[in-house]
């Protein structure tokens, strides 16, 4: 975390109902990145998505953790749904392993919890296409166009994303070799036709550590064109 542009930095998505503000993590200061991230359950934003659970996925690549300190939180694991709170403690998700998070309040239900505060953070690795807060701060930005401008989700944009972010949208798991194919997906997608397409998968508007996000980006011969470095917005 030494040297990390983005520490202390609080990033905003859904106008204010989710917080992430980017830390370094009380008890593992080596982890490549950690947030502690509130959700504002009450907020009309937060709300009006409720019901709408993130997509599954999986990275190959790293560990990642999660340790709610106040309210509730959602989390489905390999088709398990289970509901967090102060006392489980911190949760592991290995690499390869399905998972999402959402709220814990489902639109139109009756609940008096107002936040739920939690740790999030992830181990480090040497891969570059990896889950970090370059990729964190487009994807939140990216969703702010769906959730409050309402834009229609584009699979391609996401699968750009996700790949340059070491994330991969889950396949059933009832397909054989399902993790495998959709990495695959993701990389001739995301990566391959997105960047022939014009689809890349970080924006300097959206980007505070742009030198990174374009190192990133030049890695593949499908996204150097976007790797401008002397661009300011």
């Amino acid at each position: 975390m030494a040297g990390d542009p983005y520490l202390g930095r609080v990033i905003t998505a859904f106008e204010g109902g989710i917080t992430t503000r980017v830390i370094t993590h009380p008890s593992h200061p080596d982890r490549l990145f950690a947030y502690e991230v509130t959700f504002l359950l009450q907020h009309p934003r937060v709300v009006a998505v409720a019901s709408q659970k993130p997509p599954l996925h999986f990275h190959p690549h790293q560990e990642e953790y999660l340790q709610v300190v106040e309210g509730r939180l959602a989390i489905e694991i390999e088709g398990q749904e289970r509901v967090l709170t102060p006392d489980d403690g911190e949760v592991t998700f290995r690499p390869w392993t399905n998972h999402r998070l959402y709220s814990p309040v489902s639109k139109g239900a009756k609940d008096d919890l107002k936040v739920t505060k939690f740790l999030l953070s992830a181990e480090t690795t040497s891969e570059l296409f990896r889950l970090d807060t370059v990729f964190f701060e487009n994807w939140y930005a990216y969703q702010d166009r769906i959730v409050v401008k309402g834009d229609k989700v584009d699979l391609i944009q996401v699968m750009s994303m996700f790949d340059a972010g070491g994330s991969y949208l889950s396949l059933p798991r009832w397909i054989p070799f399902s993790r495998t194919i959709a990495r695959a997906l993701g990389i001739v997608v995301g990566r391959w036709i997105g960047g022939i397409l014009g689809y890349q998968p970080f924006y300097r508007k959206w980007t505070t550590d742009w030198q990174f996000a374009c190192r990133k980006m030049e890695q593949t011969i499908f996204q150097r064109r976007f790797a401008d470095r002397s661009k300011t917005e």
